[in-house]
């Protein structure tokens, strides 16, 4: 099931990848403040939703672009066709296909492609996880002053920016560095294979994360909401490092958000 989901992620990121040739930023459409969309996106969604009800027709959908209904099933897709969509439209080589399939709301497989780096990362339950077929791991390093962090910069949900600022400005002053990539599932993918040492971010959907928990967990790290509870896919905070970084990491996120 994970080599099939990963040849439709693949298969979808050709097609995006093809199509931002000619893109014309005219096409898009916008669903809410600073929440875009273009026929790429929503063409995309519909190649994968197909091509997944053939992968496992028994599991239901959640899809960012509702091109299909959302039923709540025992096993759930959630689908982000391009994680990363300003990025796309202003021709930033960052954005991603983004795949992951829920029992009872909890990760079992997770696959997440870097379309212009040719980069496929996946995962499955106790299966380990996967970068263009190479085993990854997360990074173990258990000092916050020597890691490399990433997050997202809030971009329609402002009600604790203040709250974000504070933790931005302890990070920025107490790692080696903070980077913003614009692609939730880039930055948990990044993470996994130890690019990253952690990564924090509020205001996601299930579908921004979905394909990256599997991941980093796979890869021996852990990934908990901003409380430290299981909440982290539908609770819209996430917070994900090795085990050895979480609990100084999570310490920092915790006394800025409560």
């Amino acid at each position: 099931m994970c080599e099939q989901t990963c040849t439709l992620a693949k298969e979808a990121g050709s097609f995006i990848r093809q199509e931002r040739k000619t893109f014309d930023a005219g096409s898009v459409e916008v669903k809410s403040f600073n929440q875009l969309v273009s026929y790429v996106d929503k063409t995309a969604e519909k190649q994968l939703v197909t091509g997944l009800k053939i992968v496992f027709p028994e599991a239901g959908f959640i899809t960012e672009e509702d091109t299909i209904n959302s039923e709540e099933k025992e096993w759930m897709w959630v689908i982000d066709p391009l994680d990363g969509t300003t990025n796309f439209i202003h021709n930033i080589p960052v954005y991603s296909v983004s795949i992951g399939l829920l029992k009872n709301k909890m990760p079992m497989l997770g696959v997440v492609y870097e379309i212009n780096r040719d980069e496929l990362f996946y995962a499955w339950k106790n299966g380990g996880a996967y970068l263009n077929g190479s085993r990854i791991y997360v990074k173990e390093n258990a000092e916050l002053s020597k890691s490399l962090l990433a997050t997202g910069f809030p971009y329609y949900d402002f009600k604790i920016m203040e709250q974000y600022l504070n933790a931005l400005k302890y990070l920025i002053t107490h790692t080696t560095g903070m980077r913003r990539m614009g692609s939730a599932a880039v930055d948990l993918a990044y993470t996994a294979c130890g690019r990253f040492d952690g990564f924090f971010e509020y205001g996601l959907s299930p579908w921004d994360v979905a394909g990256g928990i599997c991941l980093i967990e796979e890869a021996g790290g852990i990934v908990k909401d901003f409380t430290g509870a299981d909440d982290y896919i539908f609770g819209k905070t996430i917070v994900g490092s090795s085990k050895s970084l979480y609990p100084d990491f999570a310490k920092v996120i915790k006394d800025c958000f409560k």
